[in-house]
């Protein structure tokens, strides 16, 4: 066994910790990538000390060196390349207004007038609703623009009219972090396993060249008809999970208003 190789996937034990300890998330993935470089034998800055008494970052690069790039020039090329993931935030203060003429008491409003509905239902109803988004290659930054100011609001409604509450200051606290869970759970899945349903999707395309790299000839059709049933796997897994946490918030909400008598 190579220890040396198996050193280089430390950043997977940092982001683990971090995580766990509910560090920031940026910087936690910084660290990693620092980490990782530094232990693969990586430099800080490309022609780092080539050129004596010239800063660092303006150091020219020669065309067709065999110098490593280094670790700061990578983060920055790999967010110039991908600067467009910021988009979403011309979406916020749309949100906002629509918030602040009343978008999720509208949502909750809505949700309480159907009789069936429960959490874990409208998370089943998300998530293939991301699935079948991600499937066309359509990009709705769901955090932001979906979960934040609809679905929670509705969820919380559905919580509200299955425990028979008032309000939301009546539920028990740990039954609403749980929702909050549930619905990131509901567009992860649904996002992360949907995209991959599209031939022309980053997530299919990055597999499609990676192969290709390792000397594998395959097509993006070839890689979406084998996400298929995992994507279908992850929708049945999902719902089960939410079927559940709908016994489980019903049992929550019977002892508390056991508690209270």
């Amino acid at each position: 066994m190579n220890w040396g190789e198996l050193w280089k996937l430390s950043d997977i034990v940092i982001v683990v910790v971090g995580l766990a300890l509910r560090m920031r998330t940026t910087l936690v993935v910084v660290t990693a990538a620092l980490a990782t470089g530094l232990i693969a034998g990586l430099p800080l800055f490309t022609n780092a000390g080539v050129l004596a008494g010239v800063p660092l970052l303006t150091q020219p690069v020669a065309e067709g060196s065999s110098a490593p790039e280094g670790i700061i020039n990578m983060l920055g090329r790999a967010f110039t390349d991908f600067r467009y993931v910021t988009l979403y935030i011309i979406t916020l203060p749309a949100i906002g207004l629509a918030e602040r003429f009343g978008l999720q008491e509208q949502a909750a409003a809505f949700i309480r007038r159907i009789r069936a509905a429960t959490v874990g239902r409208l998370q089943i109803v998300y998530q293939l609703f991301r699935v079948l988004v991600g499937m066309l290659g359509i990009r709705v930054n769901g955090h932001p623009v979906f979960v934040r100011p609809l679905i929670f609001p509705m969820s919380v409604g559905a919580l509200e009219a299955t425990s028979h509450a008032d309000s939301a200051d009546e539920l028990p606290p740990a039954v609403v972090e749980e929702v909050k869970a549930a619905n990131s759970a509901g567009e992860n899945y649904g996002n992360f396993y949907g995209q991959n349903l599209n031939i022309v999707q980053a997530g299919i395309l990055l597999v499609e060249g990676t192969l290709r790299g390792q000397g594998y000839a395959v097509s993006t059709l070839r890689l979406v008809l084998f996400a298929i049933p995992i994507a279908t796997l992850s929708v049945l897994l999902g719902a089960l999970q939410f079927l559940w946490l709908d016994r489980w918030i019903a049992r929550q909400t019977a002892k508390s208003k056991e508690a209270k008598i």
